[in-house]
């Protein structure tokens, strides 16, 4: 690859990182006063559905405009790759008008089947956001397979502003109206359809703007047949794409019809079931704002990755990849530690108490694995490998729900938190297991493994220090706004310790260090202390 095209590359991977950080920062946020306005039990309502809502959303943002993105990558004149998008538009068009059937006709079902019928009307509402899939999939494809990733970096964050807008007045509403928690919800989840309008309206308005309306939806037809084998593909990588890229979404549509009901066989009432389920998933907003970076250079190096395979350029695809393994097992794996070890502060100041922070503890080592699991897919995606992932997928899956039915009944909320983990970690070990030596190798070179072994175990004794400080000078705990202040200092002291290390030790070479948001910068500030110290 060129030069200036790498360059491009990694621009628009910063692009989508600082757009993803904002969009999860907000989907964090939202949930905090939204839990606080309306309990635990009106958070469960929410969550309870929210997984169809990621489904769509999963499908438009990421596993679909990839998909797409990756098709286009592999055309090489405009008029190929417009034709390409041609044949798939319908595709994509009959796919979300049939899980959106399913949805609205089926929201009685699938409402007895998560124990709850008051949620079938939430279904319903959230159903429509699947009839936003195609226009959103369709122009964020394009962009992304130009590698042009302003359009849909601006669309997601203007998404979020919109859908967290509306949430949050039906948290107000709750009071202010006197709505039971099932009409609040149903408020909530309408923030969806009117968040991704707006956001396909600027799709729409980018369009324009760069192409001059050539590549409007308005040129393409739905009843145009694919050829089988384009539709076959459809299937297995897109739906393959899809999967993984909402993969944790999957999990929690599992604990949406699981959980609660495991709850009850482990002694529970119905309503102390749903407060339970409600705690349990404030591991949520956690976990997605641990996964940002891992999302947006996988929706990046995708494009890349196939386009030296295209070149026919093995060793650069090699060395591609394993930078891209490094540097999403690094940042995930470091984001998983530090939030496991100040998760109990963190519980208090976001969601006014303690409870829940052992299973919370455990589920977010979720962000460590699941940033690996799609860092290995998209690499096996990019080289038209689907069985094994798909199998991956499959056995991770299965694991999920039979452990949380059995640990669920058994241990409660924190049975549900081993069985993702035990999902995840079975997912990870068949894609590891069944990769080439090349890639797994990235452990080995330069002492990686030992080496970042060592950032991980300084940065959690600087943590455990601290804590240490905290219970003999400061004691108890027991105001929010003091758990903020502590979870954020030891938010930098965490981050700081890793970094200073892994540049000390040389974790990353300069150029992967590039790679990585401000990492310029963070080089730039160790060379003013070398100089200092001097």
């Amino acid at each position: 690859m060129a030069q200036k095209e790498m360059q491009r590359m990694m621009q628009g991977a910063f692009v989508l990182t600082a757009a993803s950080f904002i969009a999860k920062l907000l989907s964090a946020i939202y949930r905090v006063p939204f839990q606080n306005a309306v309990g635990d039990e009106g958070f469960y309502v929410y969550q309870q559905v929210y997984p169809i809502y990621g489904i769509a959303m999963t499908l438009a943002l990421s596993g679909l405009p990839q998909f797409l993105s990756k098709y286009i990558a592999e055309k090489e004149t405009p008029k190929e790759q417009k034709e390409a998008l041609n044949q798939l538009f319908p595709l994509v068009f009959w796919c979300a008008v049939s899980l959106w059937a399913l949805c609205f006709f089926g929201s009685g079902l699938l409402a007895n089947l998560m124990g709850d019928f008051e949620l079938a009307p939430l279904i319903q509402v959230v159903s429509f956001t699947f009839l936003l899939v195609p226009g959103l999939s369709y122009y964020r494809g394009n962009f992304q397979g130009r590698l042009l990733m302003v359009p849909t970096a601006v669309s997601q964050v203007l998404e979020q502003l919109v859908r967290v807008g509306i949430i949050l007045s039906a948290a107000g509403a709750f009071h202010s109206l006197g709505l039971t928690i099932y009409q609040t919800g149903a408020m909530a989840m309408s923030g969806a359809f009117f968040g991704g309008s707006c956001a396909l309206l600027s799709l729409i308005y980018y369009e324009k703007k760069i192409h001059g309306g050539a590549l409007s939806l308005k040129n393409f037809s739905i009843s145009q047949r694919p050829k089988k084998k384009l539709v076959r593909r459809f299937l297995i990588e897109g739906g393959l794409l899809s999967i993984y890229s909402g993969y944790l979404i999957f999990f929690q549509l599992l604990d949406s019809f699981l959980v609660t009901n495991g709850l009850e066989i482990y002694g529970l009432t119905d309503q102390a079931a749903r407060v339970a389920k409600g705690v349990y998933d404030r591991g949520q907003p956690l976990v997605q704002l641990g996964l940002v970076i891992a999302t947006a250079l996988s929706a990046t190096f995708l494009p890349a990755l196939t386009r030296y395979l295209i070149q026919t350029n093995k060793k650069q695809f090699h060395q591609s990849a394993r930078i891209y393994l490094r540097l999403t097992v690094s940042l995930a794996m470091a984001a998983s530690v530090g939030l496991a070890l100040l998760l109990p502060y963190i519980n208090y100041a976001l969601f006014k108490d303690y409870s829940g922070s052992a299973p919370l503890t455990v589920f977010v080592f979720s962000v460590g694995l699941m940033a690996t699991i799609q860092a290995y897919q998209s690499i096996a995606q990019s080289r038209n490998w689907f069985r094994m992932p798909l199998k991956a997928a499959g056995w991770g899956l299965l694991v999920k729900a039979l452990g949380t039915i059995s640990l669920t009944a058994v241990m409660g909320t924190i049975g549900a938190s081993f069985a993702t983990l035990g999902g995840l970690a079975s997912t990870l070990i068949y894609l590891v297991r069944y990769s080439e030596k090349e890639l797994n190798g990235f452990w080995k070179e330069r002492h990686f493994g030992r080496t970042f072994l060592i950032c991980i175990a300084g940065m959690s004794l600087s943590l455990l220090t601290y804590y240490g400080i905290i219970e003999v000078f400061v004691g108890a705990i027991n105001h929010r706004s003091t758990a903020l202040v502590v979870s954020l200092i030891g938010v930098f002291l965490g981050a700081s310790c890793f970094i200073f290390l892994a540049i000390r030790l040389k974790l990353f070479t300069i150029r992967e260090w590039l790679m990585i948001p401000f990492g310029k910068k963070l080089l730039k500030i160790n060379v003013r202390k070398k100089r200092d110290s001097i």
